[in-house]
């Protein structure tokens, strides 16, 4: 029996949610134009997908608010717990 549309769309987001180690999750955003052509630069440079760049600069800004709160009491329980609010203006624009 056929699969329909739907049925085939699931097939192929569960196939492509696969990574080396088995894992990952689906990211669907619009973001904006400029956000967006910096994103494909930064790949192109670097030779990488623009997956590996949002990857990297991601984990990258969690370890630089990680290292900042560790100074401060219960600043990473707070972190991880999502109960730590800081101003976005510490994030280079």
């Amino acid at each position: 029996m056929a699969k329909n549309n739907a049925e085939r769309q699931a097939a192929y987001r569960s196939r492509h949610l696969k990574d080396e180690k088995g894992n990952g999750e689906r990211l669907n955003v619009v973001i904006d134009l400029h956000a967006k052509r910096a994103l494909e630069r930064l790949a192109k440079c670097y030779g990488v997908t623009q997956k590996n760049i949002l990857e990297r600069l991601l984990v990258g800004a969690e370890g630089a608010v990680i290292d900042q709160v560790a100074k401060t009491q219960n600043g990473q329980a707070d972190y991880y717990d999502g109960c730590l609010r800081l101003s976005l203006e510490a994030i280079t624009p």
